[in-house]
């Protein structure tokens, strides 16, 4: 049983929200890759910090290798971020090779940008320019700012995993983009069939939101409220999801995309990121097999991808079920007092701060080490001489 090859047959990719250099010189990643367990990879602040804090690979000596050769903190980690994207990138190539859909890695812009236009231009096309690979994206993320020089970037020929997106706005806002960028590049005589994007919505955070907040409304609420509070738990998530697959469906069946369609220009799919489960009284794949179907993507943590394997199953596309009771679970939370389009916004600015907390905390650790490896060089040829 390989499920990830069950839902890639219904169209959607299942990838791994994981990178690091062990896994790749060990061959894990590759592993993964020819079994057709994944079909791409993301990365973002945390998940470089949680593997460079932990060592490991050969990031201790390409450290010291980059430190003697003077290279600053920034410079480190820009060297150890793009090396292990490049070095990923090329392990699905062939897969890209063979589905241009498939195969895709991604590397984020630094979290300091998310309200620079220009400088998130600028970044994001030094990146694409450095690594030079068909199959990256650059990640930029669904601030106002960021949708603008998004659009800008799609109608440059870059390809763009947009993220950060939690309620309904986030997504149309960056699927407009998506189209205006598209058709930018068409005018100004580009091949549309050479530009991809997704579009990350995050799942899970919601419901921890939502659900925290049910629990203090039903504090002291009377018998029948209660009820009704606690009947919405773990719901939220699911529902917004399914909601905004709805929003593609309609965004991407105009008759203006279909003639950029003809051209060549391809969907931008949703991805559906943050699809770990928190609560541990849920399904550990409560935000994976609910929501498969055409044209998708779920990127998901190690664990979640063993749990997938191991006992995940095939309900069919899921997503594409239930949009009704979606759309009542939505309201019947705003009749309530929680409005998801809002809650969405506060997710949002959450998910720049604690991105930008672990670039800070990854930037801390690679200088500290930096610093040691400086001082053990120090110290060699000091006893040498």
């Amino acid at each position: 049983m390989n499920r990830s090859v069950d839902y890639r047959k219904r169209g959607q990719a299942v990838w791994l929200d994981s990178i690091s250099a062990g896994m790749i010189a060990t061959g894990e990643l590759a592993k993964r890759i020819e079994a057709g367990a994944i079909y791409g990879v993301t990365s973002n602040p945390t998940i470089f910090g949680m593997a460079i804090a932990k060592g490991g690979g050969d990031y201790e000596a390409r450290i010291a290798q980059l430190a003697e050769d003077e290279k600053d903190v920034l410079e480190i980690y820009d060297e150890l971020t793009r090396g292990d994207i490049a070095a990923g990138a090329d392990l699905f190539a062939a897969q890209h090779a063979a589905n241009v859909e498939d195969g895709w890695i991604s590397l984020e812009v630094l979290p300091s940008l998310a309200f620079d236009i220009d400088r998130t231009v600028a970044e994001a096309t030094r990146l694409h320019n450095l690594l030079g690979r068909p199959n990256v994206f650059i990640k930029v993320p669904a601030t106002p700012a960021g949708c603008v020089a998004f659009r800008t970037l799609i109608g440059a020929g870059i390809s763009v995993n947009v993220t950060l997106m939690f309620n309904r706005k986030h997504y149309r806002d960056v699927a407009r983009a998506y189209q205006d960028g598209i058709a930018a590049f068409v005018a100004s005589g580009g091949d549309p069939a050479t530009v991809s994007s997704v579009a990350s919505f995050f799942v899970s955070r919601l419901d921890t939101l939502v659900d925290k907040l049910l629990a203090e409304k039903a504090q002291g609420a009377p018998a029948p409220l209660r009820a009704r509070l606690d009947a919405l738990r773990g719901k939220a998530a699911l529902a917004n999801a399914k909601v905004v697959y709805q929003d593609y469906l309609s965004t991407f069946g105009t008759e203006s995309w279909k003639a950029l369609a003809a051209k060549g220009a391809r969907v931008q799919r949703p991805l559906w990121a943050s699809t770990g489960t928190k609560d541990p009284a849920y399904s550990d794949l409560l935000y994976v097999e609910n929501l498969v179907g055409p044209d998708t993507v779920n990127t998901i943590p190690a664990k979640t991808l063993e749990a997938l394997l191991d006992h995940g199953r095939d309900l069919g596309d899921t997503v594409l079920e239930g949009v009704e009771e979606a759309h009542r679970t939505l309201d019947e939370l705003k009749e309530l007092g929680l409005d998801v389009e809002q809650l969405g916004e506060k997710l949002l600015a959450e998910g720049l701060v604690s991105f930008e907390k672990s670039y800070d905390e990854l930037l801390g650790v690679i200088e500290e080490r930096r610093r040691a490896a400086l001082l053990e060089s120090a110290r060699t040829v000091k006893i040498k001489t």
